[in-house]
């Protein structure tokens, strides 16, 4: 296949935007898609490279352009296909480049996956192997390669199509997900935990696996990390909609285990596996929908009959899970909370959206211990997004699910309160504190209640309100003792006296009534600084078990 045959599909659409007829004549031997400033070490002799100009800006364009198509010149690369939709278009500067190092390129539209063009690549040589390369096995046998598209074909699950995809005597070979949780392994796997490669990374790095003599085949692969068993661990392309969180991987201990042309091939038959899982996973999504639907109205018929839709046992005890993402894609928490729940491996479980779009799950309380720790491994998928839940205490049958929603919703609203920028799995059972339970009230009304309350105290104009506002923390940090105020604070007792009478006439409150005192520490724990973080109270003090001291 020659530069021009790619160029001149019109299947792909693709926008020449700079070639000479001498350049086009070259030998197309492979693909490698790279986002790497500087890829020539992850390119071979007659590829084509793919990229999504990741790498580029406009700051320093000219000078990362020509780094990168030099790289690309020196390790012998045939042409570039630069995707259109992270700039909008490919960058002028890049163009001359190409042109400085005869390199033709070519604009790939928005619209048109990679793996259009890696499959129109690798599929007419495939076609050049089997008639000139039949004695070679660095594929899948015809009879293994038909058996693996009947299993897709009848919707075989993904360990049927990874213990049929190897030789008799298979590598040991595990199916991820990015999270590392096992989907399906070969029998020469074994038990045990799979170690992941770069756990956490959603997206490879780097697609080249080293191929020797094997016409330089490229697959996705992922980086091995420190501590991991290395070997190989090459991603499955799908066309259905999955998130980060979900998406599989292929991981083999012993990188040589399999050729590159095998692994390729074995991914793309996962890859249709997935989707036709994705598929049938839509109806159940929308009969926990229904459940949804139903728990938001909290009508008890309507609730029951929902749960024995979805399959949840008559009597519980269950648990219920809210998540969100914030304003990022909608999808993002609901593919996080499938992932987490999958993680610990319940019996039955209930995973949708909520009408108003929140990720929701119902599932058995026993299974619900191994949301804590998974939580952190599915969030590392897409570290880039603060996904935040919530867990519900247990309800022992339907009719307390209502219930056990609202009190989810409360503890991920808690969850986003002590954790902003990073994921956070909060459990209702654990707001055990007035402090821990105020996390769970909405920004606006603790700020409301707080002005309210503390009135002229929180004028931050004045520094006698500060003085009374910083005397009635430690005073009630010290469980109201006015001598260990005045020792804390470096006053004399009468000033302490003095004060706490300003207090009392500003907020109106007793401070002599506990339920005075209570409403005033909610108030403080309640305030807002001016970018919108909480100050922190001074901690309470152990009382001293000899004396009161008044």
């Amino acid at each position: 296949m020659h530069v021009a045959h790619l160029l001149q599909d019109a299947s792909l659409g693709l926008r020449p935007l700079w070639s000479e007829e001498a350049l086009l004549t070259r030998e197309i031997s492979g693909v490698t898609v790279t986002d790497l400033e500087d890829p020539a070490r992850f390119v071979r002799p007659g590829e084509v490279v793919l990229s999504g100009l990741v790498w580029w800006s406009a700051e320093g364009g000219p000078d990362r352009a020509e780094r990168f198509v030099r790289g690309l010149r020196d390790a012998g690369a045939v042409a570039l296909l630069a995707g259109e939709e992270t700039h909008g278009s490919v960058p002028g500067d890049l163009v001359e480049a190409c042109a400085r190092h005869a390199m033709p390129v070519a604009g790939v539209p928005a619209e048109v996956m990679f793996r259009a063009i890696t499959d129109t690549v690798y599929l007419r040589q495939w076609g050049d192997l089997s008639r000139h390369r039949a004695g070679r096995h660095d594929a899948l046998p015809e009879h293994v390669r038909l058996l693996l598209h009947g299993l897709v074909a009848r919707e075989a699950g993904p360990a049927e199509i990874l213990a049929a995809a190897f030789p008799p005597d298979p590598p040991a070979a595990h199916l991820l997900t990015s999270a590392g949780r096992t989907v399906a392994s070969t029998p020469g796997a074994g038990p045990g935990a799979v170690r992941v490669p770069a756990a956490g990374c959603a997206s490879p790095s780097t697609v080249r696996v080293p191929a020797g003599d094997d016409g330089g085949v490229t697959v996705a692969v992922r980086d091995p990390a420190p501590g991991s068993d290395g070997g190989v661990t090459v991603a499955v392309d799908t066309d259905a909609d999955v998130t980060p969180y979900e998406r599989w991987w292929l991981h083999l201990p012993d990188a040589g285990a399999a050729p590159p042309r095998l692994l390729h091939e074995i991914t793309a038959v996962l890859g249709r596996c997935q989707e036709a899982l994705v598929r049938r996973r839509t109806a159940v999504r929308r009969a926990a929908d229904g459940l949804g639907a139903a728990l938001t109205a909290d009508d008890a018929g309507e609730v029951a009959a929902a749960a024995r839709a979805c399959g949840l046992p008559a009597e519980g005890p269950y648990r219920v899970v809210a998540a969100d993402a914030g304003t990022r894609r909608g999808d993002l928490a609901l593919g996080a909370l499938t992932e987490a729940v999958a993680h610990t491996g319940p019996e039955w479980a209930a995973v949708g959206s909520l009408p108003g779009g929140t990720a929701f799950a119902v599932l058995p309380e026993e299974a619900a211990a191994g949301l804590a720790p998974a939580w952190p491994l599915v969030c590392a998928a897409e570290p880039g997004t603060p996904v935040h839940a919530g867990l519900s205490a247990p309800s022992a049958g339907p009719a307390g699910l209502p219930g056990a929603l609202a009190e989810a919703r409360y503890a991920l609203a808690a969850a986003r309160t002590t954790a902003p920028a990073a994921p956070a799995l909060t459990d209702a059972t654990g707001l055990t504190s007035l402090d821990a339970l105020l996390t769970g009230v909405p920004a606006e009304v603790r700020a409301a209640f707080s002005r309210s309350t503390l009135g002229p105290l929180l004028d931050t104009t004045g520094a006698s309100a500060a003085a009374l506002l910083n005397t009635l923390e430690v005073f009630l940090a010290h469980d109201g003792s006015w001598a260990r105020t005045a020792e804390a604070m470096h006053l004399h007792v009468n000033t302490v006296h003095y004060r706490i009478r300003r207090i009392e006439h500003f907020t109106g409150r007793d401070l002599s009534r506990l339920s005075d005192r209570l409403d005033l520490w909610a108030a403080l724990l309640c305030r807002t600084e001016p970018d919108g973080g909480r100050p922190v109270p001074a901690p309470r003090r152990a009382r001293p078990t000899t004396s009161s001291a008044r």
